[in-house]
This record gives structure tokens, sequence and C-alpha cells, in this order.
């Protein structure tokens, strides 16, 4: 797939692999109206790429996001240039969340307010040692608006959440791992191998089926457990007519590997 210039994001992808590094470097990737232009058209465009098969975001050594740029949030002056900002912030990461393959946020250094949103839309994180996440916006008298009120308590529980947001001071890597926002911690120089390690993990598996359980998941976060679990079968018995189910059974019993197709 050809890629435009970005002037916020750097992408690459290998063997089904793409990774998406924030390219704000003088400004330690805070998310200003063009890095979040970007991101949405490259989101939109990885949609539609099926031979994508896994997505890591990540930024530098030293930061991964500081959140929203300073200087764009000082120059909102109503409600109403407020609600936009919102709105565009939060279908960003809706979209990041909805994306059709398996997300990772590989994540060193400091992921404050909007960084640690992005973050927490990602399907998994991994830190490095160094990494802190925080939700600092109490401290200016507003709130996450991106999603961070929402997705934390979810991942982490209304009570740590709440002291997280309450506070707004930062915590680091071990005790992300410990509340359960990250899903493990590794030296800083494994941080993307290991990242990358995980993602061909997911690439191998059949496509269409990981698509149906990150939907499955995210859906069922919002339904009562008899509707979930209905909608769990459906999905069950929906897989059996692929023809990677097929071909996933006919290896395990052949003891080989599986050929899956994503179909």
């Amino acid at each position: 797939m050809s890629q435009p210039v970005y002037q916020t994001l750097l992408f690459e992808q290998t063997e089904g692999i793409g990774l998406i590094t924030l390219n704000r470097r003088g400004k330690m990737n805070g998310l200003n109206s063009h890095l979040m232009m970007e991101l949405d058209g490259l989101l939109d465009a990885l949609a539609e790429d099926e031979t994508l098969k896994a997505v890591i975001i990540t930024g530098t050594r030293r930061y991964f996001c500081i959140g929203a740029d300073v200087g764009e949030i000082g120059g909102i002056r109503t409600i109403a240039e407020a609600h936009r900002l919102a709105v565009k912030a939060q279908s960003l990461f809706l979209k990041l969340e909805s994306l059709p393959r398996p997300t990772i946020a590989a994540v060193s250094g400091p992921a404050l307010g909007g960084g640690c949103e992005m973050a927490l839309a990602c399907d998994v994180r991994i830190a490095a040692e160094n990494a802190v996440f925080g939700t600092p916006e109490i401290k200016l008298g507003i709130l996450p608006g991106a999603g961070g009120t929402q997705r934390l308590p979810r991942l982490i529980g209304p009570g740590r959440a709440k002291d997280m947001l309450y506070s707004g001071e930062p915590i680091d890597a071990r005790e992300a791992f410990r509340i359960g926002l990250v899903n493990m911690v590794v030296p800083l120089d494994d941080l993307i191998g290991e990242a990358r390690q995980k993602a061909a993990q997911y690439a191998a598996r059949p496509a269409f089926a990981l698509r149906v359980i990150k939907d499955l998941v995210n859906a069922g976060t919002d339904m009562d457990l008899h509707s979930a679990l209905k909608h769990e079968s459906r999905c069950f018995e929906l897989l059996f007519s692929t023809e990677d189910r097929t071909e996933g059974l006919t290896a395990f019993l052949e003891k080989r590997e599986p050929k899956f197709k994503g179909c």
C-alpha cells in the first residue's frame, strides 16, 4: 500500500505488521490538530488494507505522547470549541479501538492525558521500564475528554481509575502492570522487539476469527451478561462456517501448522 508523506507520523509495514511512530519530536508528540488529522487518515487506510495483520503504535525512546498540545488547548475560549475538540478526539480513538486488526501500544516514557487515552484505545499495551502513565487534566481544572473517564475504569476498575483521575498523579510501569493497565513490562531496548513478536503471534492466527473476537469483546462490554452470551453464541456459530475453522481442525488432526487464509 502506497503511503502519503506525513509530517507528524512515520509508518512502515513489514510482513503484515504495521508500525505507526508518533513523530512530533520537538513537541514530545503532543496531540495537535494536524497529528490527529494524519492519524485519522492513516487509520482509514489501514482499515481497508487486507494485507495488514496487526498494528503497533509507539513514540520515541524518551516519550510516547504527553497529551493534547498545550498551545491548542490554551486557545480554546468557548464551550463550542471545547465540544468540537472532544468529539474529534473521541472519534479518532473510537476509530483506533474499532480498527479490524489487533493493535498494540508500545509505550516508553510518558503517556499522559491524550497519550494515555490513545494507549487505552489499543487492544494490548506493552510498557518499557521507563514508561509513565497518567491523567493530569484535573490539575488544569478539566478532565480527560477523549475517553479516559470511560475506558480507564473499564480496564482497571472504578476505584483505581478514580484515584488516577482525581489526583492527576502519574504511575510508573510496574504499578501500571500491577493494576492491569498494561499487559507486560520489558526493558527499553526490547520494547519494539517484544511488540513485534506479539504482533507476529497475532498475525499468525486466522484474521477473520480475530476480527470477530475483537468485535465481540468490544461490543460485549456494553451489554448485560445474558445479551452478551447470546451474541457470543452467534459468533461461535458463524466461525464454524469458515475455511479457516476447517483448516485449523484438519491441521490439528494431521499434526502440522495450519495455513490460514483469513476467511
